[in-house]
Order: structure tokens, then C-alpha cells, then sequence
């Protein structure tokens, strides 16, 4: 008779706790569809997946849902009408996190509930809905600090898609501002480099280029850009489409790193190398930063990958701006020098994913190295990151003010205090397209300028640069 009745009273025991579950699932308003097949006690085993951890990440265009995992799911996602919701269903996984005090303001998310299904094998996440969405779901695989994770990303309906203007085909306006993009690297889901009492990178590098931002909108003639307003990710390529439809005449990233070994410190000056590193640092500091986009979440990784045709033409229209991103970066490290000391006193290239912006002139900035106890008490500061802005804004300026792009506000002062036009001999090799890249004047102005009807130039002509 005892095993009977304690069958019984495990089987009551189970049926009371299963109509618990239904109860707090309908108490939300939630419907039969959502509740599923069954909602019995939750029988965890070794073969599931543990849930250990559920976050929000709210950016422009979209709200990001990360559920850390430490094992691959399977899971479906599917919405329901009257009222929006969005189910998500995990395939034998048990989740132990509270959902109750997410932070859900400038979402679409208006609750979020949980509950077992399918004898406690799975797991049914609802999501309340203030209004339409499009999701797309992804599973990451572990690199770095992160295991498995499983991403929604949540896109408005009617988002529009990112149009991507060139340069070439800009309308110039006479007196326009210079525009500086700048890019707060890591953020989100992707905290960067951690330094001592969990600094972390992001958190830095977003207070140094709100300054930065802010001092150039202060500027006559400049005007600036955000990459990232907040604590958000941004894939890699997404930064220099975002800085190419500002139409940016500048790409500026801006990091605080670590190394290897807690001794090195100094700020670093980067700009974009086609072939090998300058150093060995330089090459493990790009692939570091390369591996960004794994650890932000990119989903199917680089689904947009360029072809062969497209990167041998991207290679090539990056040489015109290479030049004058060194010879910017050489300013930016000189101010540099006045308030920290420098890791490397030249400007080094490595192959950054995020300075591959072909028509844009770009540098990657490591204002110091947080791994460092001493510098990363200083990053800490406010004093500090302000002066950090200060010195890379006077570098730039000094460099957009020496060669400032035509049709520009800055051109036009400087047109006004040059007396002299300019002139260029030509050299065994010069092209006419190279001396107006060279000059930054537009091609067809340089012809018209000297009279050519065609582009044959002759060794020893002297040719007049067009001003502004």
C-alpha cells in the first residue's frame, strides 16, 4: 500500500504545481496557444541547456535580447496577435534568471514571461509587445569571456534601410562644415578591454568621444558624428557605412586596450596598413579588434562579405587617403605626447576592419592601455578623458585647417590668407588624377584651372592649383 500512495502523492504533487505554473501564466493574460501542449514541473537533467542569464540591449533601429547559454539550443520564434506578443521556444533548456526587473524602457518590450513546457523539457518565452516588430534570431558560438549565446534582435517595422551616399556624387556646398565621425569602440554585449575594479573600455571610450563630439560642434566649421550615442554594439562594417552616409571627410575610432602584460602603457596612433603590421603589437592588437564583431553578436557573421572585385577596388581607392591619415595621425600623436606618455612614437598600420573605409581618411586611437593599474586610474577620471579629447580635436584641426577638403568653410579661410597660388612641377610619373588627390582639389577643376582640354601632362610643366 506505500508505494501506491506515494505514487499518488507525487503524481497530486505534480498536477498542483503544473496548475501553478498555468495559473501565472494566465494571471499575465497569457492564452492557451502561449501555455503550449503542457506546463508541468520543470525536470531539469544533464542534457539540457542552462539559461543562465537574460539581457536587454536597447539601440537605434532595434532592441537586442541575449540569453546566455552554456550549450548550442534549438529554438523557433513566432508572434501572435491580439494583444502583440513574440514566443520564443528553447528546446530542452531550464532557465534560472529573474525576468521581472529587466530594464525594458525605449523597447518595444512591454513584459517578458517564462514557463516550462513539454513535461519541463523546454522553454516558452513570451514576450508582451507595444508594437510590431521583425525579429531575427541568431546563435552565437563561445569566443573570448562569452559561451553560447542566443540573440533576438528585435527591428522596427518600418525601419528604413541605411542608404550609402559616396563622396563622388555628393551636392558640395560652398562654405560646408567638415565632418568627424566619431566611433567609440566595443559597447553593448562586447565590453572591450576590463581594467582593474571592472573598467571597462567601452564605458571609457563612449565619456572621450562625447567630449570629443563636443568640442567639435563647438568648433567653426566642423561638425561632428556619433557612431555610438550609447551602450550599444555596432558591427564593425555598420561604423564606416554609418560615417560614409553622414558623408564624414574624417573616421576616428576611439579604444583604451589591453595587453598581454599589465607593464605596457602609452598611447598609440593607428592608420590602416594593405599588407603586413608595423609590429607585432600592432598585428595582435588588429586581430583583437577584428574579433569585435563575434563577441558584439553579428549574427551570420559577415553575411555581407565583399567579393573579389569589390576588395581589390576597396584596396586600391584606399591608397588616396592613407596618405593623409598618416600625416593626421602625426599631429593627433604630437598633441598626444603633451598629456600622456606614447606607446609608440610613429604613427603604426595594421589591417583594422573598422578603418576600411575606402574614400574616408581614418585612424584608429588607443588613448592608453587599461590593463595598466596606473593608466587606468587615469582613464578613469574626467580630467583625464577631457584632456585625452582635447589633444586628438587640436590634432585633427590642425590637419583639416592645413589641408582643408574643397567646397569646405575651412577651405575658404584659408584661401584668404594664401597670397600665392600654388604651382606644381610636374615629376617623371605624375598623373593628373594623383596631383588633385594629392592637393585634395576636385579633378575637373585642376583641368579647368590650367586650360587642359585632355589629361596628357608633360615632364617640367608647371601646373596652378585651384585654391580651396
Amino acid at each position: 500500500m506505500y508505494p501506491a500512495n506515494r505514487g499518488r502523492r507525487i503524481g497530486l504533487g505534480r498536477l498542483l504545481r503544473a496548475a501553478a505554473i498555468a495559473m501565472l501564466f494566465c494571471s499575465s493574460g497569457a492564452s492557451a496557444e502561449e501555455i503550449g501542449a503542457s506546463a508541468e514541473e520543470i525536470g531539469a537533467s544533464a542534457e539540457q541547456t542552462h539559461i543562465d542569464g537574460l539581457r536587454v540591449h536597447p539601440s537605434p533601429g532595434k532592441t537586442r535580447i541575449v540569453f546566455d547559454l552554456d550549450q548550442p539550443v534549438e529554438h523557433k520564434i513566432f508572434p501572435l496577435r491580439d494583444p502583440l506578443r513574440l514566443v520564443i521556444d528553447i528546446s530542452s533548456a531550464r532557465f534560472s534568471s529573474d525576468v521581472s526587473n529587466l530594464g525594458l524602457e525605449q523597447t518595444p518590450i512591454r513584459q517578458v514571461r517564462t514557463a516550462s513546457r513539454n513535461n519541463g523539457k523546454d522553454i516558452r518565452v513570451v514576450l508582451d509587445l507595444n508594437e510590431e516588430v521583425r525579429p531575427n534570431s541568431f546563435v552565437l558560438q563561445p569566443v573570448m569571456q562569452y559561451g553560447h549565446r542566443l540573440v533576438i534582435d528585435l527591428h522596427g517595422k518600418d525601419q528604413p534601410s541605411l542608404t550609402v551616399a559616396p563622396k563622388s556624387e555628393r551636392a558640395l556646398t560652398q562654405m560646408r562644415d567638415v565632418i568627424i565621425a566619431i566611433d567609440a569602440g566595443h559597447g553593448g554585449d562586447d565590453p572591450g578591454a576590463v581594467g582593474p575594479g571592472k573598467l571597462y573600455e567601452k564605458d571609457v571610450v563612449l565619456e572621450i568621444s562625447k567630449k570629443l563630439y563636443a568640442l567639435f560642434e563647438r568648433e567653426p566649421g566642423f561638425r561632428a558624428k556619433l557612431i555610438r550615442e550609447g551602450d550599444y554594439y555596432v558591427a564593425l562594417r555598420k561604423r564606416t557605412e554609418i560615417a560614409r552616409s553622414s558623408q564624414a571627410d574624417v573616421f576616428l575610432s576611439i579604444h583604451a586596450d589591453a595587453f598581454k602584460t599589465s607593464k605596457v602603457s602609452g598611447a598609440s596612433v593607428y592608420a590602416i596598413s594593405q599588407k603586413g603590421a608595423t609590429s607585432e603589437a600592432a598585428r595582435w592588437l588588429a586581430e583583437k579588434e577584428n574579433r569585435a564583431d563575434l563577441i558584439g553578436g553579428v549574427g551570420t557573421a559577415l553575411e555581407d562579405k565583399d567579393d573579389l572585385l569589390a576588395g581589390v577596388l576597396m584596396d586600391l581607392s584606399m591608397t588616396a587617403s592613407l596618405s593623409f591619415s598618416l600625416e593626421m595621425g602625426n599631429l593627433v600623436l604630437g598633441n598626444l605626447k603633451k598629456v600622456n606618455k606614447l606607446h609608440k612614437k610613429t604613427v603604426e598600420q595594421a589591417a583594422f576592419a573598422v578603418l576600411k573605409s575606402p574614400d574616408i581618411p581614418s585612424l584608429l586611437i588607443e588613448t592608453g592601455y587599461i590593463s595598466n593599474p596606473a593608466e587606468a586610474r587615469k582613464l578613469a577620471t574626467r580630467s583625464h578623458q577631457t584632456k585625452l579629447a582635447n589633444a586628438i580635436f587640436e590634432g585633427v584641426k590642425a590637419s583639416m585647417q592645413s589641408s582643408p577638403p574643397y567646397g569646405s568653410y575651412l577651405a575658404w579661410v584659408k584661401q584668404g590668407k594664401d597670397d600665392e597660388v600654388k604651382t606644381h612641377v610636374i615629376e617623371r610619373g605624375d598623373t593628373l588624377s594623383e596631383i588633385a588627390e594629392r592637393y585634395r582639389v576636385p579633378f575637373g577643376k585642376l583641368k579647368d584651372f590650367n586650360g587642359l582640354r585632355n589629361d596628357t601632362i608633360r615632364l617640367g610643366q608647371t601646373l596652378k592649383i585651384p585654391p580651396g
